[in-house]
């Protein structure tokens, strides 16, 4: 149920945001904080599953709505963006300002970090300012108790006018007098706000976060912060804080490769065994012959090829990936490779949109809403896809494992440690087309950003998978699949449709066949790239589905056999490693570019985009090329 104007009040701004009401009398909650309290972990406490998620009307930036029932009272809770103000210097910042002035809400709760309670109170007195009705959640109690840090929470209500509740929300505890304090708050009459604005004056802590909280924290242990401290000094020290982050990545690699392989070969055997029956059912509804071979060997086996090879590693990733963000560790991610981003003109937070892409260039896209600048946010989006993502790791792996690694260097181990060279090899290109974007298209000084190193913390494994699955994996999954779909069908069209004899898949090799012997490689491999625009999953068996002459994708498990197979079509080493630089550079797939499209609202910076990993890419491979020759 929308609230409009006139609901709210006149002079209430219009956020377009819609308030998923189940009852007329729901109590409409917006929770604000700075980033790292707990405020996603205090909204799943009181929501559990039962959220909404979308984008803010005319923004990038990410809503999220819960509902919950306790005691009869209905809640809806508007999870407001992080941030540290509400003076709009980014979209986060500028989205919680809005919603907060526009009164579609019934009471405001502030969530703050009870180890960083001084700092959570400059944006704590700003939406103590513009809310009628407020609540100060301070949360991670037990984290404070473990290190015998002690707040009086008495004396903070009182010098804030406010209720002022304690939570440690992992464990629920204090979820049940924050419910109490909101049903108490929105029942109250608007003279409550009077007194609570007046105390705030007694008490001498107009907008003086300083004032507020002294003499209210008392730290009995004067090394609280000492364990953490030593921690930094090792994962982020000069001398070891890149080996372990490079070490940390080999980690996730070799688990998410090692990983992945089981689980998508049973995912294949099961949708390949239902071909058979998926062809009967539309011949009994009487779809014709050729229709049905399209839709079975073209859409159908294209998509589920799709989804066999991507689910397993994103899932596997992500939750790793989503395990270090929990624990703390990502931020100092940014910290060591902030320097670098910085001499190349660029922001150290795009440190952490590299690391996402990973996993999925389109997910790593969406992360850049972190980076303030528009100018440093566009460099980041447009070199994402520097760095492969889990859809390319296959044919790298399969590179590496042919015609390099082997047995000889220990299996998987040694595909791994040769995988992590590709991997640093993309992260150097990323820190030049960076520092190339940012003296020509995109031209413009580094901004300088706080970046908060959050206490290390245990990562909430069920918590952890439960979100990187929902948020990340299914919604990277369900773009691809909408690419790969009618990718299908075009697919089993060339492979299958006739020329004079000739196949159009035929005619279009021979006639790329030119330009790829320039790159190393020939007309069948860079037809595959460019018919693996939607998905880079399905490169590889439009390469095997061309060799053999096929009309539709085919796989060879065994790898000597698909070695065989490569070889007695010209290949060699040197075509191997023509098809790895251009695997790892080469333009971002269609579900990417339509999420650029989306997150910059501009075709423009789309195709510049498109333009400059592909222009890269191939100059890279044209280089190679001609070096093998002239030696």
């Amino acid at each position: 149920m929308g609230l409009s104007k006139s609901s709210v009040g006149m002079g209430a701004l219009d956020v377009g945001l819609e308030i998923h009401k189940k009852r007329e009398n729901d109590i409409v909650v917006a929770l604000a904080g700075n980033p790292n309290v707990g405020k996603s972990t205090v909204f799943n406490a009181m929501t559990g599953l039962r959220q909404h998620t979308g984008n803010w009307a005319g923004k990038t930036v990410a809503s999220a709505q819960g509902y919950a029932c306790h005691e009869g009272q209905g809640y809806v809770l508007v999870d407001i963006p992080g941030c540290y103000s509400l003076d709009a210097h980014s979209a986060e910042e500028e989205v919680a300002g809005d919603f907060l002035c526009s009164g579609e809400y019934d009471v405001a709760v502030v969530v703050c970090d009870a180890l960083c309670l001084e700092r959570n109170m400059q944006l704590t007195l700003q939406v103590l300012e513009q809310a009628k009705k407020a609540a100060v959640c301070v949360n991670l109690m037990d984290e404070a108790e473990k290190k015998h840090v002690r707040i009086d929470l008495k004396e903070l209500e009182n010098r804030l006018g406010v209720p002022v509740v304690g939570t440690a929300a992992r464990s629920g505890i204090g979820i049940e007098e924050l419910y109490r304090a909101i049903k108490g708050l929105a029942g109250s009459k608007e003279e409550e706000r009077a007194k609570g604005d007046e105390k705030r004056k007694l008490s001498g802590g107009q907008n003086m976060p300083e004032e507020i909280c002294r003499g209210i924290i008392t730290y009995e242990d004067k090394e609280h912060t000492a364990g953490d401290r030593r921690k930094d000094r090792f994962l982020t020290g000069r001398a070891t804080g890149i080996p372990i982050m490079l070490l940390l990545l080999f980690g996730i690699f070799w688990l998410t490769i090692v990983g992945a392989n089981y689980p998508s070969e049973i995912l294949h055997v099961f949708f390949a065994s239902l071909e058979e029956r998926f062809m009967r059912g539309l011949c009994r509804i009487g779809i014709s012959e050729g229709i049905r071979e399209m839709l079975v060997y073209g859409l159908y086996r294209v998509l589920t090829w799709v989804v066999s090879v991507m689910l397993p590693p994103m899932a596997i990733f992500f939750p790793l990936f989503t395990i270090l963000e929990d624990s703390g560790y990502l931020p100092r991610v940014a910290f060591n490779l902030d320097r670098c981003f910085q001499k190349c003109n660029a922001c150290g937070k795009q440190a952490l949109t590299m690391c996402m892409g990973f996993g999925c260039n389109a997910a790593g896209v969406v992360g850049c809403r972190i980076i303030d600048s528009p100018r440093e946010r566009l460099i980041a989006i447009i070199t994402n896809s520097f760095v492969p993502c889990n859809g390319r790791f296959p044919a790298l792996i399969a590179m590496i494992a042919m015609f390099f690694a082997g047995e000889k260097v220990g299996g998987s181990l040694g595909a791994a440690l040769m995988m992590t060279g590709v991997i640093l090899l993309g992260v150097g290109l990323t820190f030049l087309a960076s520092w190339f974007l940012s003296i020509t298209f995109l031209k413009g000084t580094p901004s300088f950003f706080a970046l908060e190193m959050p206490p290390y913390r245990r990562p909430q494994i069920g918590r952890v998978v439960v979100r990187s699955v929902l948020d990340r994996t299914m919604f990277v999954l369900g773009r691809a699949v909408m690419t790969a779909a009618p990718a299908g069908i075009l697919l089993w069209v060339f492979a299958n449709w006739k020329i004079h004899d000739m196949t159009i898949l035929s005619y279009l090799a021979g006639f790329l066949d030119g330009p790829a012997r320039v790159m190393g490689m020939d007309g069948v491999i860079l037809l595959a790239f460019i018919l693996g625009l939607p998905a880079n999953e399905i490169v590889m068996p439009i390469i095997i589905m061309a060799y053999l002459s096929q009309g539709s994708l085919s796989e060879i498990s065994d790898m000597n056999v698909l070695r065989q197979l490569l070889v007695a079509n010209g290949w060699t080493w040197k075509t191997a490693v023509s098809v790895m630089l251009f695997t790892l550079v080469h333009w971002p797939c269609a579900t990417t570019c339509l999420t650029i499209r989306k997150e910059t609202g501009s075709w423009k910076w789309t195709v510049l985009a498109f333009l400059v990993p592909a222009v890269l890419g191939g100059a890279m491979c044209i280089l190679f090329h001609g070096i093998t020759l002239f030696f």
